[in-house]
């Protein structure tokens, strides 16, 4: 989805897929976030919002903060409640990873909402690239044959969740940003 599409996403109404509220609990930093789901071939990803010539997200305490404010911009959210990331179990096992039982429902969350949030700060460059190896590790995962990865996939997988998690704990953020009106929702016809 490109950039003009996450904004229409509250200027129009039109672009872009449904809209959730997302918690994830880690040890660094833990938020409400808003997720948009691509539309047909469209990839997900975190939202966010450009200030002072950055991408930043929008972070809230509360799925209710979250909620309020997508209505406050014209949208609702798809469902009332939020999925949570237990970034923090990921977290943990990455101190020991050899020693330690691979969390793999965690971490596929983990995985997915790390390749959403670099789409939505436009840093997919802070993620190791996707190489077959990396592809692989990531079918095993989703198959939850954890076991099965050879030491190049494990390698890998371990890089992506190092990289991921410092993209989360040093992403720039808003703190319960503004709502206020929305450049172009009159023009759009949306109220």
């Amino acid at each position: 989805m490109t950039r003009t599409g996450i904004t229409d996403v509250f200027a129009t109404g039109r672009r872009g897929g449904s809209l959730y509220a997302y918690r994830v609990r880690g040890r660094g930093r833990g938020a409400v976030v808003l997720w948009v789901g691509g539309r047909g071939d469209e990839p997900d990803q975190v939202f966010t919002l450009p200030e002072a010539g950055r991408l930043h997200v929008p972070v809230f305490v509360t799925v209710r903060q979250a909620g309020m404010y997508a209505r406050r911009r014209g949208r609702d959210l798809a469902t009332p409640e939020a999925d949570t990331l237990e970034l923090s179990r990921v977290e943990h096992w990455l101190e020991e990873p050899v020693r330690r039982k691979v969390p793999s429902g965690a971490l596929l969350e983990a995985w997915n909402f790390f390749d959403d949030l670099a789409r939505g700060l436009d840093a997919v460059h802070r993620l190791p690239r996707r190489e077959p190896v990396r592809n692989s590790a990531y079918v095993k995962l989703f198959d939850g044959e954890c076991a099965g990865w050879t030491t190049d996939e494990r390698r890998a997988v371990l890089e992506l969740t190092r990289a991921g998690t410092e993209l989360w704990n040093s992403c720039p953020v808003i703190a319960r940003p503004r709502s206020g009106t929305v450049p172009g929702r009159e023009a759009a016809g949306v109220p």
